[in-house]
């Protein structure tokens, strides 16, 4: 890969950042949750279609162990992961999310300590809680002070489950990928993800009697964003980044995302940057780069 892993992670976050914004669009569209994950999961196995056509020899040589391995991988990290974020992020506030956020990292650090016995030394400890305390800081007392736990307990379960899924997946995924390769490991996986999801989809449509028909423009550009930018390139540059550095490494760029988020709300929406985001953005880099000295 000749994009750095720093560059990698960075832009796969930026990526994700954005996909809270184009999910809430397509949500507020009136599209159903899990038919908005089936169609972005379709698009982006579409985009990895020439990938799977020439390494199939590659990808399915294992036979049916690796027919599991891949099937547990997708239902970990594509389809469990996506519908119960979207689901949730439709029964819970914006900062509720953003809160619960903040776990996959660590998360992601002590999965990767116990299966991969990837060490948390003190600095790659020091540089998580800087980066927590950047994204507290971010995040600012109103929005901390918003949160609902109470009124919102179906949507912030199910956020952080998902997010939990995605750290079970960045480690299982780092071990399988070694054996299969990055690329046609996310091409695989979203592939039966996809293909799981679709039936989903359509009985979500015939159960509440929507028309696909009537999905617009806007929400259609938001899922095509979903599809091709998170599904496809933003998973690509993340697992060709993990297979370059350590699991715990690659998470903690995941503390950049509220920064992002919040940036690009500033320039989609027009919204005020305050202190408190350049503060808490310096602080995440701080700790991105502590860990990755760790």
């Amino acid at each position: 890969m000749s994009l750095p892993v720093p560059a990698a992670l960075l832009a796969a976050c930026l990526l994700w950042a954005i996909s809270f914004i184009a999910t809430k669009v397509a949500l507020e569209e009136g599209v159903p949750p899990l038919t908005v994950v089936a169609l972005r999961l379709v698009i982006a196995a579409l985009c990895f279609a020439p990938i799977l056509v020439r390494r199939r020899a590659q990808i399915f040589a294992g036979g049916p162990a690796r027919w599991r391995q891949l099937l547990v991988l997708s239902l970990i990290g594509v389809s469990l992961h996506h519908g119960t974020q979207t689901v949730g992020l439709s029964h819970t506030s914006a900062s509720n999310a953003s809160l619960w956020a903040m776990t996959c990292p660590i998360s992601i650090a002590l999965i990767a300590a116990v299966f991969l016995r990837e060490r948390i030394g003190v600095r790659k400890a020091g540089g998580i809680v800087l980066a927590v305390a950047g994204a507290l800081l971010v995040l600012g007392p109103d929005v901390l002070r918003g949160v609902d736990l109470r009124g919102h307990l179906l949507g912030d379960g199910l956020v952080f489950v998902s997010l939990f899924l995605w750290a079970a997946f960045t480690v299982y995924g780092k071990r399988l990928s070694a054996e299969l390769g990055p690329l046609e490991l996310i091409a695989a996986a979203t592939a039966v993800g996809a293909a799981c999801m679709l039936p989903v989809g359509a009985w979500e449509v015939w159960r509440l009697g929507f028309d696909p028909t009537r999905i617009g423009i806007e929400a259609w550009g938001a899922i095509g964003f979903l599809g091709f930018g998170c599904g496809f390139l933003a998973n690509l540059l993340y697992f060709l980044a993990l297979r370059r550095t350590e699991t715990q490494k690659a998470g903690v760029y995941l503390y950049t995302i509220p920064p992002m988020t919040y940036a690009a709300s500033w320039l989609a929406l027009d919204e005020r940057i305050g202190p408190g985001l350049i503060a808490g953005s310096l602080l995440v880099a701080a700790g991105v780069w502590l860990t990755g000295k760790g």
